[in-house]
């Protein structure tokens, strides 16, 4: 699980993992029972934490090990950089640890591979314990099961620039709500300002189709279908923004953290992010936290999207029962509270979200942010599609490049996009 500076992203490392690398294995005895003693010995792989959370780990660690005396777990903390090779060379190998933090597009792969253990036959028991979004981001259009428990959620508000709005002559106090809202609005900005101040730093991805209310893949994950009328429609917004200006300029190359820094300048209007972003705008840039606004992701489906992590059960591990229950206990309740107390992040357990800490102001903006995000948690969904890989982001990317400089028309280069994405989904098998 990588953690990099911005809470956000913290789950949105999306890396591929070719099932080709995994051969085809699949537990042995094709058994997903996971009832009998817990005890033996299991290795639970983690995701660049170690540095900032072996504390937390090693009592995790020591607590179920107290749960359950005869059981012996040894935690591995694997470097953010080239995870998924690790996972790609240790399920090829035969060394794939018992219990492995997992983000969606990684379980895929592992899961076609039989190698991921369905939890929906193992550990069905547990399901009730977690919201449904959450459980559901783990399974695999086109194949019955899920197959990682649901870990920690993230998503973030929109900021904007309240004397940006004002300068342009909007009312600071009534930020977009609706796709509509916004375009308006950022065409305005634009103008009033003379194409110096775009309101997006960022060309639409795969979750900004999803959040449109573009229906992103076919129900049997055999295909994509983001190039239907309201793909179209979306793109063809934002060439209209691109035109002029009111999309940055530089958006065709923007990574999350040159957009944040433009957003700091003051060259850009509004953008994403997290409750720790504030503590970087009052310390770097004073000026904007004094103006920062703070409103809702915009949606057309009323449900915004969510980041997450899970934690997968090696489906070939000698010690099933020991290492399902591990899993579970890194995912319970108590401690995804604990671990979302130590940083800015959302447990994925039912209720949690209505604990004091995610629902009561003290008057902070930090809290208001924390609260904001914990409610809209409740009902939101991971929008890109578990069998999107990054090369698929590339495609998609390129393909709304050539639309927005006009070499194509927003429809042609949807239709490419979902060709191309299509060509590689069957090339994963």
């Amino acid at each position: 699980m990588r953690m990099p500076r911005r809470a956000l992203a913290a789950a949105v490392v999306a890396l591929v993992l070719p099932l080709s690398a995994c051969g085809s294995g699949g537990d042995d005895s094709g058994s997903t029972d996971a009832s009998g003693k817990v005890e033996g010995d299991i290795t639970f792989q983690t995701w660049n934490l170690r540095a900032n959370f072996k504390p937390y780990f090693e009592g995790l660690v020591a607590d179920f090990e107290k749960k359950y005396p005869g059981t012996n777990v040894k935690w591995v903390d694997q470097p953010a950089e080239g995870y998924a090779d690790k996972i790609s060379a240790d399920a090829a190998g035969g060394t794939l640890p018992d219990v492995v933090n997992v983000s969606p597009d990684l379980v895929a792969p592992l899961a076609k591979a039989g190698l991921a253990l369905d939890l929906d036959k193992a550990a069905a028991k547990y399901k009730k314990e977690y919201l449904p979004g959450a459980w559901a981001s783990h399974e695999i259009p086109g194949t019955e099961g899920t197959y990682a428990f649901p870990w920690y959620l993230n998503t973030g508000p929109l900021f904007y620039n309240k004397s940006l709005f004002k300068e342009a002559g909007l009312d600071a106090s009534k930020p977009p709500k609706t796709y509509d809202e916004l375009f308006d609005n950022a065409l305005e900005l634009a103008d009033k300002s003379d194409g110096k101040v775009a309101t997006l730093a960022n060309v639409p991805t795969i979750e900004d189709f999803g959040r449109y209310g573009v229906e992103l893949m076919n129900k049997e994950g055999t295909g994509f279908a983001f190039n239907d009328a309201k793909g179209v429609e979306l793109l063809t917004r934002y060439k209209e923004l691109y035109d002029a200006k009111a999309l940055d300029s530089q958006a065709l190359t923007a990574t999350p953290e040159s957009s944040g820094k433009k957003f700091l300048t003051g060259a850009v209007a509004m953008n994403p992010g997290s409750a720790l972003d504030l503590g970087n705008f009052k310390k770097q840039a004073p000026n904007l936290y004094k103006n920062i606004g703070i409103t809702d992701q915009i949606t057309s489906t009323g449900k915004v999207n969510m980041y997450v992590m899970g934690v997968m059960v090696n489906a070939q591990t000698k010690r099933k029962p020991a290492a399902v229950a591990f899993a579970h206990f890194v995912t319970d309740a108590q401690n995804q509270m604990s671990f979302a107390k130590k940083v800015a992040i959302f447990p994925s357990t039912a209720g949690s979200l209505d604990d004091p800490y995610f629902t009561k102001e003290d008057g902070t903006d930090e809290t208001r942010v924390r609260i904001a995000a914990a409610k809209s948690l409740k009902n939101a969904v991971n929008y890109t599609p578990v069998l999107f890989s990054e090369q698929m982001k590339t495609e998609l990317r390129n393909s709304v490049a050539k639309a927005l400089q006009g070499k194509v028309s927003p429809e042609e280069a949807l239709d490419n996009a979902v060709k191309a994405c299509d060509r590689l989904l069957q090339q994963q098998g």
